[in-house]
C-alpha cells in the first residue's frame, strides 16, 4: 500500500480520491520523525506514511469512499486534522473527511473574464440571503444578472470556527465552510453563474490564519517570528523550510481556480505577506496561475488587496513587478466618503476636499508622495505604467461598512439624492467598480463584525481589540459584541428593494450605460479622463474613448449650481440623477444646452452630457 516517489517543488496535498477508490494522502511535516494516517472506522485503522526526503509524508490506500474520516498521528502522539483537509464535518477541531472531485460541468463555452469587463458585486454568503448558503446565492443570480453585474465576489469561505464569521478567521484553506454547503454546492453556484455570463471571484486569505483550530505549527515551520503581524504569527514565506509553506498556498490557489472553475482570486491584505525572497510569493503564484491559464485556456485574474499606494503588485514581472492583474484602491472610497458625509475622524482626517477625489479620478491613488497627517509620513507614489482597469474602487465594501462602530451603511446617513450622486461617481469613473451587497437598493440593515469562537480568552482579546480600534474614531457607546447571535442576524439583508426609491433602477441604468458607451470603455491613464476641474463644489471631468466624448458634472453642493457650457458645440443631457425617472426632484436644465449657455445643476446631483454634431478633430 505504501509508495515512495520523488516529490518535486509543487506537490499536491491532502486526500486525493481516484475513481477506482484508491486515495493518496500527502501531508507536509518536515521536522516530524513519524506520521501515521489514522482512519476513523470500527475498528480504527492506522497506516504508516513514508517520508519522501523533502518533508512530505505519503501513503496510498485502496477501497476508500467519500466521507471517510481520518486524522494524522504526529510522532506517535498528537492526533490532528489534515492541514489540507477538503471537508471538516465536525468543525475545526474534528477529523477531516475524504471528498470526491467529479462534477458535471456545463460551462465549456465559458473562457473567463478580463478585468476591464468586471462590474463586481461583493457578498457574504451567510448574510446575503436568509438561507445563508450557496444555494441561496444561486437563487439570486437572475436578479444580479438583471442588475447588470458581471462578477460576484464571495467573501472567504474556508472552514472557520463556529457557525458565523466574516471568513478571515479561516483555518482550513482547502475546506469549504460546512454551514455554507458542500463542495458540489459551490460548483453548482459557479456553473450557474457562468451560464448567466457572471464570473466568480473568491476572497482568499494567505497573510494569516485564524487562531482557533489552527494546528499548522504542529506539522512544521508554517510560521515565523521574524516579522510582526497585526492579526497572528506571520507566515513563513522566506525562511528555512519555506518551500513547503509556499507550495501549500500555491496549491490552494490552483485548487480554487482549476477544480472549482473560479475566475479570480482576491488576495486579502497582501501588504501583510512578508517575503524577502528573490522571487516574491506573489510573483511565484502569478507564474503558476499563468501556466494554469495556458493549460485550461481560461482567463484567471489575480486581485491584490492592500493598504499601500504601491503599483509594484500590478506591474509586469519584466518591469520589476509581481505581475498581478488588479488591486483594490481604498483611497477612492476615503476621498468620496469624506466629501459626501463630512466625516473627518480616523483615517478620514487625510481627506475631505474635492481636489482629493479629483486626484483619485486622475491617479487612482490620492496620496502619490504627499505628507499624510494620519500616517505621519510622506506616502505613496504615482502609479506609472498602469491602467484604470487595474484598479478596483467602491463606495462601500465589507471593510468600510463592517469596521464602522455600528456597521451602519450610507443609506442610513445620506439622502436618496446623495446616494445617487455617490453611485454615479463610482460608475462613471474609469476604474473597475465594486458594489457591496444591498448597496444597489439602499439597504439599511447594518453589516457588523461577527464571530462565533468557543475560546473565552480569545473572545475577550477580540472584544478588547475592537475597542482599541474604534478609539481612533472617537465613536461613543458600547462596542457591539461580535459573538452575539443578534449581531449576526441583524446583519442579514432585508431585501427591501424599495428601500430608497429609484436607486436600483438608477444603478441598473448606469451599469448599462457604462457597458454601452464607447467613452466608458477607455481605461488608459492620461487619456480616459481629461480636463478635471472644480468650481463651487462641482467636480467636472470628461470621459474620452473611441471617438466618443462625455462631460460629467458632479454637484456635491447642497445648493443648485449654475454652470456655463464652455464647449464649442451643443450638449445633450443623457443622464441626470435628479430626473423623475429615478424618483428625483426633476431636471433643472434643458435637454440641450447651447455653447456659452448657462444651465442649472440640482443639489447633490450627477449630470452627464454628450456632444452634439462633434466633428473628429
Amino acid at each position: 500500500m505504501l509508495k515512495n516517489t520523488l516529490i518535486n517543488k509543487y506537490t499536491s496535498l491532502g486526500a486525493l480520491l481516484q475513481e477506482n477508490g484508491q486515495c493518496s494522502f500527502t501531508v507536509w511535516a518536515p521536522l516530524c520523525n513519524s506520521v501515521n494516517l489514522v482512519v476513523q472506522a470500527s475498528p480504527e485503522v492506522t497506516w504508516p506514511m513514508e517520508n519522501d526526503g523533502q518533508g512530505y509524508w505519503c501513503v496510498n490506500v485502496d477501497r476508500v469512499t467519500p466521507g471517510m474520516q481520518y486524522l494524522y498521528q504526529i510522532d506517535g502522539k498528537l492526533l490532528r486534522p489534515d492541514p489540507a483537509s477538503r471537508w471538516q464535518p465536525g468543525g475545526v477541531h474534528g477529523p477531516s473527511a475524504v471528498v470526491h472531485t467529479a462534477f458535471a460541468w456545463t460551462d465549456d463555452q465559458w473562457h473567463g473574464i478580463e478585468p476591464a469587463e468586471m462590474i463586481i458585486y461583493e457578498l457574504h454568503t451567510g448574510t446575503f440571503t436568509n438561507s445563508g448558503n450557496f444555494q441561496g446565492i444561486i437563487s439570486t443570480l437572475d436578479y444580479l444578472q438583471s442588475l447588470g453585474v458581471t462578477s460576484i465576489e464571495i467573501m472567504p469561505i474556508a472552514q472557520f470556527p463556529g457557525h458565523h464569521n466574516w471568513g478571515y478567521d479561516g483555518v482550513y484553506p482547502f475546506a469549504v465552510h460546512k454551514d455554507y454547503g458542500t463542495r458540489d454546492d459551490l460548483k453548482q453556484l459557479v456553473n450557474a453563474a457562468h451560464e448567466r455570463g457572471i464570473a466568480v471571484v473568491l476572497d482568499v486569505v494567505y497573510n494569516h490564519l485564524g487562531p482557533e483550530g489552527n494546528y499548522l505549527a504542529d506539522y512544521g515551520p508554517y510560521f515565523t517570528e521574524k516579522y510582526k503581524a497585526s492579526w497572528s504569527n506571520s507566515i513563513n514565506f522566506d525562511g528555512a523550510w519555506c518551500d513547503g509553506v509556499r507550495n501549500y498556498f500555491i496549491q490552494n490557489a490552483l485548487m480554487w481556480l482549476d477544480e472549482f472553475h473560479i475566475d479570480a482570486l482576491r488576495l486579502d491584505a497582501v501588504h501583510a505577506i512578508y517575503d524577502n525572497s528573490a522571487v516574491h510569493i506573489m510573483e511565484e503564484l502569478t507564474e503558476q496561475v499563468r501556466q494554469l491559464e495556458q493549460r485550461t485556456q481560461r482567463r484567471k485574474v489575480l486581485i491584490a488587496e492592500f493598504d499601500l499606494n504601491n503599483p509594484r503588485y500590478i506591474t509586469p514581472v519584466e518591469k520589476g513587478g509581481y505581475g498581478m492583474d488588479a488591486q483594490w484602491v481604498d483611497e477612492f472610497h476615503h476621498a468620496l466618503h469624506a466629501v459626501i458625509t463630512g466625516e473627518r475622524e480616523g483615517y478620514y482626517e487625510d481627506f475631505g476636499s474635492l481636489e482629493m477625489l479629483a486626484g483619485s479620478l486622475q491617479h487612482s491613488y490620492v496620496y502619490t508622495g504627499q505628507y499624510s497627517v494620519h500616517r505621519k509620513r510622506y506616502f505613496g507614489t504615482v502609479p506609472k505604467h498602469t491602467s484604470y482597469n487595474q484598479c478596483i474602487v467602491f463606495v462601500q465594501n465589507h471593510d468600510q461598512v463592517g469596521n464602522r462602530f455600528m456597521g451602519d451603511r450610507l443609506a442610513t446617513m445620506l439622502s436618496p439624492e446623495a446616494l445617487k450622486l455617490a453611485a454615479a461617481t463610482l460608475l462613471l469613473s474609469p476604474h473597475i467598480p465594486l458594489l457591496f451587497m444591498g448597496e444597489e437598493y439602499g439597504e439599511k440593515n447594518p453589516f457588523m463584525y461577527f464571530t462565533s469562537h468557543s475560546d473565552e480568552c480569545l473572545i475577550e482579546q477580540l472584544c478588547e481589540g475592537r475597542r482599541r480600534e474604534f478609539a481612533h474614531f472617537n465613536w461613543q457607546g458600547e462596542v457591539p459584541n461580535p459573538q452575539s447571535e443578534e449581531v449576526f442576524n441583524n446583519s442579514k439583508l432585508s431585501w427591501n428593494a424599495t428601500e430608497v426609491a429609484g436607486l436600483f433602477n438608477f444603478h441598473q441604468h448606469l451599469i448599462a450605460f457604462r457597458k454601452s458607451r464607447p467613452a466608458m470603455q477607455n481605461f488608459q491613464r492620461y487619456s480616459a479622463v481629461r480636463n478635471i476641474r472644480i468650481k463651487n463644489d462641482v467636480l467636472h471631468f470628461e470621459r474620452h474613448g473611441n471617438k466618443d466624448m462625455l462631460i460629467v458634472y458632479l454637484n456635491f453642493s447642497k445648493e443648485a449650481q449654475s454652470i456655463v457650457n464652455e464647449n464649442r458645440f451643443p450638449c445633450n443631457v443623457v443622464i441626470d440623477s435628479s430626473g423623475a425617472e429615478w424618483e428625483g426632484p426633476g431636471n433643472l436644465s434643458t435637454a440641450t444646452v447651447q455653447p456659452g449657455e448657462p444651465f442649472l445643476l440640482n443639489p447633490l446631483s450627477a449630470t452627464v452630457f454628450e456632444i452634439v454634431n462633434r466633428s473628429d478633430e
